[in-house]
Protein backbone atom coordinates (compact mmCIF):
# COMPACT_ATOMS: atom_id res chain seq x y z
CA UNK A 1 0.00 0.00 0.00
CA UNK A 2 2.68 2.19 1.17
CA UNK A 3 5.70 2.58 2.84
CA UNK A 4 6.00 3.53 6.65
CA UNK A 5 9.32 4.03 8.29
CA UNK A 6 9.61 3.42 12.29
CA UNK A 7 12.03 5.30 14.41
CA UNK A 8 13.46 3.25 17.93
CA UNK A 9 12.94 -0.49 18.23
CA UNK A 10 10.90 -1.22 21.51
CA UNK A 11 7.02 0.37 21.10
CA UNK A 12 8.35 1.08 17.30
CA UNK A 13 8.91 -2.78 17.19
CA UNK A 14 4.96 -3.36 17.90
CA UNK A 15 3.44 -0.33 15.80
CA UNK A 16 6.54 -2.07 13.00
CA UNK A 17 4.38 -5.13 12.69
CA UNK A 18 0.90 -3.27 12.82
CA UNK A 19 1.70 -1.21 9.58
CA UNK A 20 3.43 -4.63 8.32
CA UNK A 21 0.07 -6.24 8.56
CA UNK A 22 -1.71 -3.73 6.70
CA UNK A 23 0.21 -4.50 4.03
CA UNK A 24 2.85 -1.25 3.93
CA UNK A 25 6.62 -2.27 2.79
CA UNK A 26 8.08 -1.05 6.38
CA UNK A 27 11.87 -0.04 7.60
CA UNK A 28 12.62 0.19 11.13
CA UNK A 29 15.49 2.48 12.33
CA UNK A 30 17.88 1.97 15.24
CA UNK A 31 20.63 4.09 16.14
CA UNK A 32 22.33 1.21 17.70
CA UNK A 33 24.29 -0.97 15.48
CA UNK A 34 24.07 -3.82 18.24
CA UNK A 35 20.71 -3.37 18.07
CA UNK A 36 20.62 -3.76 14.92
CA UNK A 37 22.34 -6.37 14.26
CA UNK A 38 20.38 -8.96 17.21
CA UNK A 39 17.00 -8.32 15.68
CA UNK A 40 18.02 -9.42 12.14
CA UNK A 41 20.00 -12.41 13.46
CA UNK A 42 17.21 -13.41 15.34
CA UNK A 43 14.17 -11.93 13.96
CA UNK A 44 12.64 -11.07 17.28
CA UNK A 45 13.65 -8.25 19.98
CA UNK A 46 14.25 -10.87 23.14
CA UNK A 47 14.44 -8.22 25.85
CA UNK A 48 11.13 -6.84 25.18
CA UNK A 49 9.01 -8.38 22.76
CA UNK A 50 10.45 -12.14 23.10
CA UNK A 51 8.68 -14.34 20.86
CA UNK A 52 7.08 -12.35 18.95
CA UNK A 53 8.44 -12.93 15.36
CA UNK A 54 9.65 -9.69 12.86
CA UNK A 55 9.24 -10.86 9.31
CA UNK A 56 11.82 -11.38 7.23
CA UNK A 57 10.65 -8.31 4.70
CA UNK A 58 10.62 -6.00 7.61
CA UNK A 59 14.20 -3.72 7.05
CA UNK A 60 15.82 -2.68 9.91
CA UNK A 61 18.63 -0.74 9.70
CA UNK A 62 20.57 1.83 11.42
CA UNK A 63 20.76 4.36 8.13
CA UNK A 64 18.22 6.57 8.41
CA UNK A 65 18.57 7.54 4.66
CA UNK A 66 15.94 4.65 3.84
CA UNK A 67 13.47 6.98 5.79
CA UNK A 68 13.92 8.70 2.89
CA UNK A 69 10.09 8.33 0.33
CA UNK A 70 8.20 7.92 3.23
CA UNK A 71 4.37 7.76 3.57
CA UNK A 72 4.26 7.97 7.15
CA UNK A 73 7.68 8.17 9.72
CA UNK A 74 6.19 7.14 12.88
CA UNK A 75 8.49 8.55 16.01
CA UNK A 76 8.75 5.76 18.97
CA UNK A 77 12.26 6.49 20.73
CA UNK A 78 12.19 7.29 24.35
CA UNK A 79 10.58 11.38 24.74
CA UNK A 80 14.29 12.50 26.15
CA UNK A 81 15.42 11.32 22.39
CA UNK A 82 12.77 12.94 20.33
CA UNK A 83 14.13 16.54 19.39
CA UNK A 84 17.74 14.74 18.63
CA UNK A 85 15.64 12.13 16.47
CA UNK A 86 13.66 14.93 14.79
CA UNK A 87 17.01 17.28 14.11
CA UNK A 88 18.46 14.19 12.36
CA UNK A 89 15.67 14.03 10.56
CA UNK A 90 16.35 16.76 9.04
CA UNK A 91 18.61 16.14 5.91
CA UNK A 92 15.55 13.75 4.48
CA UNK A 93 13.75 15.39 1.99
CA UNK A 94 10.72 12.99 2.32
CA UNK A 95 9.62 11.60 5.51
CA UNK A 96 6.24 11.71 4.71
CA UNK A 97 3.69 12.24 7.90
CA UNK A 98 5.58 12.66 11.24
CA UNK A 99 3.92 10.92 13.11
CA UNK A 100 4.58 10.87 17.28
CA UNK A 101 4.03 7.57 18.95
CA UNK A 102 6.15 8.61 21.96
CA UNK A 103 4.69 10.26 25.37
CA UNK A 104 6.31 12.77 27.54
CA UNK A 105 6.71 16.43 27.77
CA UNK A 106 10.51 17.92 26.97
CA UNK A 107 12.63 18.87 29.86
CA UNK A 108 13.52 22.33 29.78
CA UNK A 109 11.72 23.59 27.05
CA UNK A 110 8.24 22.20 28.70
CA UNK A 111 6.88 21.97 25.41
CA UNK A 112 5.06 18.94 24.50
CA UNK A 113 6.43 16.21 21.79
CA UNK A 114 4.71 17.27 19.19
CA UNK A 115 5.45 20.58 19.07
CA UNK A 116 9.31 19.66 19.67
CA UNK A 117 9.29 17.86 16.43
CA UNK A 118 7.47 21.00 14.89
CA UNK A 119 10.25 23.38 15.68
CA UNK A 120 12.93 21.21 14.34
CA UNK A 121 10.91 20.01 11.00
CA UNK A 122 9.14 23.47 10.44
CA UNK A 123 6.67 22.88 7.43
CA UNK A 124 6.03 18.99 7.94
CA UNK A 125 2.54 17.90 8.64
CA UNK A 126 2.42 16.26 12.07
CA UNK A 127 0.35 13.97 13.83
CA UNK A 128 0.25 11.92 17.45
CA UNK A 129 -0.28 8.42 18.18
CA UNK A 130 -1.37 7.85 21.64
CA UNK A 131 -4.02 5.73 24.08
CA UNK A 132 -4.18 2.46 25.78
CA UNK A 133 -1.45 0.28 24.13
CA UNK A 134 1.05 -1.60 25.60
CA UNK A 135 3.42 -2.62 22.79
CA UNK A 136 3.47 -6.77 24.32
CA UNK A 137 -0.23 -6.70 23.29
CA UNK A 138 0.00 -4.55 19.76
CA UNK A 139 2.66 -6.72 18.78
CA UNK A 140 0.68 -10.01 19.54
CA UNK A 141 -2.63 -8.62 17.43
CA UNK A 142 -4.91 -8.63 21.16
CA UNK A 143 -7.63 -5.97 19.86
CA UNK A 144 -5.83 -2.55 21.42
CA UNK A 145 -8.31 1.11 20.33
CA UNK A 146 -6.14 3.86 20.02
CA UNK A 147 -6.27 7.78 18.76
CA UNK A 148 -4.47 9.73 16.54
CA UNK A 149 -4.65 13.69 16.83
CA UNK A 150 -3.89 16.29 14.32
CA UNK A 151 -4.67 19.63 14.20
CA UNK A 152 -5.62 18.94 10.32
CA UNK A 153 -8.11 16.49 10.89
CA UNK A 154 -7.11 15.28 7.40
CA UNK A 155 -3.92 14.14 8.37
CA UNK A 156 -5.52 12.24 11.22
CA UNK A 157 -7.64 10.33 9.06
CA UNK A 158 -4.31 9.60 6.45
CA UNK A 159 -2.69 8.13 9.79
CA UNK A 160 -6.34 5.94 10.96
CA UNK A 161 -6.37 4.99 7.23
CA UNK A 162 -2.86 3.41 7.25
CA UNK A 163 -2.66 1.89 10.67
CA UNK A 164 -6.40 0.67 11.70
CA UNK A 165 -7.33 -2.91 10.68
CA UNK A 166 -8.83 -5.89 12.73
CA UNK A 167 -7.12 -5.85 15.92
CA UNK A 168 -5.87 -2.33 16.36
CA UNK A 169 -9.25 0.22 15.81
CA UNK A 170 -7.90 4.11 15.54
CA UNK A 171 -10.35 7.01 16.23
CA UNK A 172 -9.78 10.29 15.29
CA UNK A 173 -9.24 13.79 17.43
CA UNK A 174 -7.84 17.76 16.97
CA UNK A 175 -7.22 18.13 20.45
CA UNK A 176 -3.60 17.72 19.90
CA UNK A 177 -2.79 19.15 23.24
CA UNK A 178 -5.46 17.07 24.99
CA UNK A 179 -4.23 14.19 23.55
CA UNK A 180 -0.32 14.46 24.25
CA UNK A 181 -1.08 15.51 27.44
CA UNK A 182 -3.05 12.56 28.44
CA UNK A 183 -0.88 10.52 27.07
CA UNK A 184 2.26 12.27 29.28
CA UNK A 185 0.88 12.69 32.73
CA UNK A 186 -0.95 9.27 32.51
CA UNK A 187 2.52 8.20 33.67
CA UNK A 188 2.63 10.27 36.74
CA UNK A 189 -0.28 8.33 38.33
CA UNK A 190 0.55 5.12 37.12
CA UNK A 191 3.74 5.25 39.02
CA UNK A 192 1.67 6.35 42.06
CA UNK A 193 -0.38 3.43 41.40
CA UNK A 194 2.63 1.13 41.25
CA UNK A 195 3.85 3.01 45.13
CA UNK A 196 0.24 2.12 46.62
CA UNK A 197 1.02 -1.76 45.65
CA UNK A 198 4.12 -1.60 46.77
CA UNK A 199 3.02 -0.25 50.05
CA UNK A 200 0.58 -2.60 49.99
CA UNK A 201 -2.42 -0.10 50.04
CA UNK A 202 -6.14 -1.30 48.47
CA UNK A 203 -8.10 -1.29 45.51
CA UNK A 204 -10.07 1.86 47.32
CA UNK A 205 -6.71 3.67 47.46
CA UNK A 206 -6.19 2.89 43.90
CA UNK A 207 -9.66 3.81 42.58
CA UNK A 208 -9.14 7.26 44.23
CA UNK A 209 -5.98 7.55 42.97
CA UNK A 210 -6.79 7.08 39.68
CA UNK A 211 -10.31 9.37 40.06
CA UNK A 212 -8.54 12.34 40.95
CA UNK A 213 -5.60 12.11 39.23
CA UNK A 214 -7.48 12.28 36.29
CA UNK A 215 -9.30 15.00 37.66
CA UNK A 216 -5.91 17.23 37.69
CA UNK A 217 -4.75 16.21 34.62
CA UNK A 218 -7.02 17.77 33.42
CA UNK A 219 -7.35 20.91 35.33
CA UNK A 220 -3.64 21.00 33.74
CA UNK A 221 -5.00 20.30 30.43
CA UNK A 222 -7.58 22.42 30.00
CA UNK A 223 -5.91 25.47 31.32
CA UNK A 224 -3.38 24.45 28.51
CA UNK A 225 -6.05 24.78 25.94
CA UNK A 226 -7.19 21.77 25.23
CA UNK A 227 -11.19 19.82 25.37
CA UNK A 228 -12.03 18.68 28.76
CA UNK A 229 -14.24 15.89 26.98
CA UNK A 230 -10.84 14.74 25.74
CA UNK A 231 -9.54 13.33 29.43
CA UNK A 232 -12.57 11.04 29.43
CA UNK A 233 -11.96 9.43 26.47
CA UNK A 234 -9.00 6.83 25.42
CA UNK A 235 -6.18 8.99 25.96
CA UNK A 236 -7.06 9.88 28.83
CA UNK A 237 -8.93 7.80 31.12
CA UNK A 238 -8.60 4.83 28.83
CA UNK A 239 -4.59 5.08 29.28
CA UNK A 240 -4.77 5.72 32.47
CA UNK A 241 -6.84 3.08 33.66
CA UNK A 242 -4.07 0.55 31.79
CA UNK A 243 -1.65 2.08 32.74
CA UNK A 244 -2.01 1.95 36.36
CA UNK A 245 -3.16 -1.53 36.27
CA UNK A 246 -0.70 -3.34 34.19
CA UNK A 247 2.20 -4.96 35.10
CA UNK A 248 3.42 -4.49 31.61
CA UNK A 249 3.62 -0.57 32.58
CA UNK A 250 7.27 0.34 33.05
CA UNK A 251 5.47 3.06 35.39
CA UNK A 252 4.27 1.09 37.85
CA UNK A 253 6.70 -1.60 38.04
CA UNK A 254 8.81 1.25 38.95
CA UNK A 255 6.53 2.61 41.43
CA UNK A 256 6.37 -0.67 43.32
CA UNK A 257 10.08 -0.71 43.73
CA UNK A 258 10.12 2.96 45.56
CA UNK A 259 6.84 1.91 47.47
CA UNK A 260 9.14 -1.03 48.41
CA UNK A 261 11.45 1.51 49.90
CA UNK A 262 14.16 0.56 46.96
CA UNK A 263 16.43 3.40 46.35
CA UNK A 264 15.27 5.90 43.45
CA UNK A 265 18.30 5.18 40.91
CA UNK A 266 18.51 1.50 41.81
CA UNK A 267 14.53 1.39 40.80
CA UNK A 268 15.28 3.21 37.55
CA UNK A 269 18.19 0.98 36.54
CA UNK A 270 16.29 -1.98 37.01
CA UNK A 271 13.00 -0.70 34.71
CA UNK A 272 15.21 1.02 32.39
CA UNK A 273 13.24 4.31 30.74
CA UNK A 274 10.35 4.67 32.89
CA UNK A 275 8.40 8.29 31.51
CA UNK A 276 6.71 8.81 34.30
CA UNK A 277 9.81 9.74 36.91
CA UNK A 278 10.91 12.75 34.28
CA UNK A 279 6.77 14.11 33.56
CA UNK A 280 6.47 14.20 37.47
CA UNK A 281 9.20 16.77 37.12
CA UNK A 282 8.23 18.68 33.94
CA UNK A 283 3.89 18.33 35.25
CA UNK A 284 5.35 19.85 38.93
CA UNK A 285 7.08 23.03 36.65
CA UNK A 286 3.68 23.28 34.38
CA UNK A 287 1.52 23.55 37.02
CA UNK A 288 3.56 26.50 38.67
CA UNK A 289 3.64 27.95 35.42
CA UNK A 290 -0.16 27.73 34.55
CA UNK A 291 -1.13 28.27 38.37
CA UNK A 292 -3.01 25.10 38.86
CA UNK A 293 -2.81 23.10 41.55
CA UNK A 294 -2.16 19.15 41.04
CA UNK A 295 -1.43 17.89 44.66
CA UNK A 296 -1.01 13.91 43.52
CA UNK A 297 2.26 14.96 41.34
CA UNK A 298 3.33 17.24 43.56
CA UNK A 299 3.96 14.25 46.06
CA UNK A 300 5.27 12.37 43.74
CA UNK A 301 7.95 14.86 42.84
CA UNK A 302 8.43 15.46 46.94
CA UNK A 303 8.94 11.30 47.08
CA UNK A 304 11.31 10.80 43.42
CA UNK A 305 13.12 14.22 43.17
CA UNK A 306 12.96 15.12 47.37
CA UNK A 307 13.39 11.99 49.02
CA UNK A 308 10.12 12.38 51.07
CA UNK A 309 9.28 9.44 52.47
CA UNK A 310 6.33 7.46 50.64
CA UNK A 311 4.49 6.92 53.25
CA UNK A 312 4.17 10.33 54.90
CA UNK A 313 2.95 11.16 50.95
CA UNK A 314 -0.35 9.10 51.33
CA UNK A 315 -1.16 10.79 54.35
CA UNK A 316 0.07 14.53 53.23
CA UNK A 317 -2.58 13.93 50.69
CA UNK A 318 -5.39 12.20 52.77
CA UNK A 319 -5.06 15.20 55.66
CA UNK A 320 -5.59 17.91 52.98
CA UNK A 321 -8.43 20.22 53.84
CA UNK A 322 -11.92 19.03 52.20
CA UNK A 323 -13.49 20.43 49.85
CA UNK A 324 -16.24 19.96 47.09
CA UNK A 325 -15.94 17.03 44.38
CA UNK A 326 -17.07 19.26 41.97
CA UNK A 327 -14.56 21.75 40.43
CA UNK A 328 -17.05 25.09 40.22
CA UNK A 329 -18.48 24.16 43.40
CA UNK A 330 -19.13 27.70 44.36
CA UNK A 331 -21.26 28.29 41.39
CA UNK A 332 -23.25 25.06 41.69
CA UNK A 333 -24.05 25.59 45.06
CA UNK A 334 -25.32 29.54 44.28
CA UNK A 335 -27.74 27.48 41.60
CA UNK A 336 -29.24 25.43 44.29
CA UNK A 337 -29.31 28.43 46.66
CA UNK A 338 -31.44 30.02 43.96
Amino acid sequence: MGKISVLGCGWGTALALAAYRNHHDVTMWSPFEEEVRLLKEKHEHEKLLPGVKIPDDIKITTDLSEVDGSDFTIIAVPSKFIRQTAVKLKPIKNPGIIVNASKGIEEGSLLRLSQVISQELPGRKVAVLSGPSHAEEVAREIPTTVVTASENIEVAKQVQQALMHKTLRIYTNQDVIGVELGGALKNIIAVCAGICDGLGLGDNTKAALITRGLTEIARLGVKMGAMNQTFAGLTGLGDLVVTCTSMHSRNRRFGILVGQSVPIDEALERIGTVEGYYATKTAWQLSQRYGVEMPITYQCYKTLYENYPVKEVVYNLMLRPGKHELEQENTWIDRIKE
